[in-house]
């Protein structure tokens, strides 16, 4: 399961009925049978107070399958048919569980009801968005997802609204991003970073194809799939840009953002251009194979003092690293963008590139050197915690919530309103949202093409579950709780002294 990288450690927690971390095993007749050893490419779990390696238990899959067997059956008899002329919307979605928060926006993992098939919701409040002036930037990155697929692209499916929020369906990659692999202390192989650099540059030349700068590459943004294929996501602060035009806006993520980026902002100039995610890329390869960037630029650093920067310091390449890898960095890390390589035909004709099958690549068929493990969630299980616990206005009581809104406002004199330029706000999004759905896109564009038929109940209890195939989306991690379930999950976390991190895992 882990061909190619190595890693130095887990946050694995360990197996039940096993002794505290740091307190020995007890021995004799009246010990405890230790753990059986584990399986072949079983992960492992380093142990706080053993410098052996423990094994991790897998999730119990038979007492769960004969526990929910019933109940499988029933939801996948009972799985509900839309008409295909509705617009898609909140209701054609089961929430499972929260896997990323951003500054305005949070993700969860959702599955479709009448195919069950899964996928990530990306939300937004609309009011967030309007206090902070980030609606354009919303309605740009729908703009440009809505035009665009392509295999290392996390693809948007759906778009929708409701009074509260904007919503983004897309492709769900539970391999995690890189920047989370980084902090776990994955060690990435050459091979490995050479392959996520061909598999950005397929991604970044068509992007160029669409006349789009995606102005944000980074470890954060690289999403990898269950095989370990890296997958750009995130076009908040892309742009388009066409018939020769160049982009002047300060814009992006400061330590991996070009020279030219800072240069224009400082003493105007011509712009930058697609150079500046090539750039980006370079960046995150060399942190990726050393731990830490190549320059020392951090989101306070002022924007001249980075102007002197990439004039004063060079970057230091590891002696160890060979010398196809060091030349191909080399490339993408010439300050000057005319030198830096910058486009696919500029890649293929690299020769420390010289023997990768493109084409193989582009279908996928090249085998990562690292793939993620299966047997967990690659996230940081705390979202979950606070969307149930701690959120003020969780999702799972939105359509409750909804209806108690409209009842009080049709209640209400429209004079009354307290504001009225959020309203007004609230009233242009509402009319201006772009509802996008690709399924039904695909489906006019190839008349022959069907949905799949619901399988039968008997043969489909382990292929078409109503919760996925996936020991991190089993039964109690659902956002949807019963009453007693959701005290005792704030009682252990909260208990008698107020909110503290909770220890246990969702």
């Amino acid at each position: 399961m882990r061909s190619g990288a190595e890693r130095r450690g887990s946050s694995a927690l360990a197996p039940p009925g096993s002794p505290p971390p740091g307190r020995a095993r007890p021995s004799g007749p009246d010990a405890p049978p230790a753990p059986p050893p584990p399986a072949t490419g079983q992960p492992r779990a380093r142990d706080a107070g053993d410098v052996r390696a423990q094994p991790r238990p897998l999730f119990p899959w038979s007492k769960w399958k004969k526990r929910m067997g019933s109940s499988m059956s029933a939801a996948t008899a009972r799985r509900p048919v839309f008409d295909d002329k509705e617009d898609v919307n909140f209701d054609h979605f089961q929430i499972l569980r929260a896997i990323g928060k951003g500054s305005f926006g949070k993700v969860c993992i959702v599955q479709k009801r009448d195919t069950e098939k899964m996928y990530a919701m990306k939300y937004m409040n609309k009011q967030q968005c309007i206090e902070r002036d980030e609606v354009r930037n919303v309605f740009r990155e729908l703009e440009i997802l809505q035009e665009i697929e392509h295999v290392f692209l996390v693809n948007l499916w759906y778009s929708f609204q409701d009074e509260e929020d904007m919503f983004m369906v897309v492709d769900l990659l539970l391999g995690g991003d890189l920047r989370y692999h980084l902090q776990q202390n994955v060690q990435f192989s050459e091979d490995t970073v050479r392959l996520y650099i061909c598999e950005m540059a397929l991604a970044l030349d068509y992007l160029r194809s669409q006349h789009i700068i995606h102005r944000d590459v980074k470890p954060d943004n690289i999403l990898l799939d269950e095989q370990g294929h890296a997958h750009l996501t995130d076009f908040n602060i892309a742009t388009i840009i066409k018939d020769g035009e160049r982009a002047t806006a300060l814009a992006g993520t400061k330590p991996y953002m070009a020279p030219e980026i800072f240069q224009s902002f400082v003493s105007g100039g011509s712009g930058y251009s697609f150079e500046v995610d090539w750039w980006s890329v370079g960046v995150l390869a060399y942190e990726l194979l050393r731990g830490w960037r190549p320059y020392d630029i951090h989101s306070s650093n002022a924007v001249e003092s980075l102007v002197q920067l990439f004039s004063t310091v060079s970057v230091q390449y590891v002696p160890t690293w060979s010398k196809e890898m060091v030349a191909l960095l080399r490339k993408l890390l010439t300050v000057d963008p005319k030198h830096r390589v910058s486009s696919l035909q500029d890649m293929q004709a690299a020769p420390s590139l010289a023997g990768v099958l493109w084409q193989d690549l582009s279908e996928k068929k090249v085998t990562p050197g690292f793939v993620p493990n299966k047997g967990r969630l690659h996230c940081d299980p705390t979202f979950e915690l606070e969307e149930m616990i701690l959120e003020s206005r969780p999702l799972h009581k939105k359509k409750k919530r909804l209806a108690k809104n409209r009842s009080r406002d049709s209640s209400r004199d429209s004079s009354q309103s307290e504001n009225d330029y959020l309203q007004d706000c609230l009233d242009a999004i509402q009319q201006d949202f772009v509802i996008f759905n690709r399924e039904k896109l695909k489906r006019s564009q190839d008349p022959a093409s069907e949905p799949l038929p619901a399988p039968e109940a008997a043969d489909a209890a382990d292929d078409a579950l109503p919760v996925a195939h996936s020991p991190l989306l089993a039964p109690g991690r659902n956002f949807v709780q019963t009453k007693r379930q959701r005290l005792r999950s704030k009682r252990a976390c909260f208990g008698q002294h107020g909110p503290r991190l909770c220890k246990r895992q969702f």
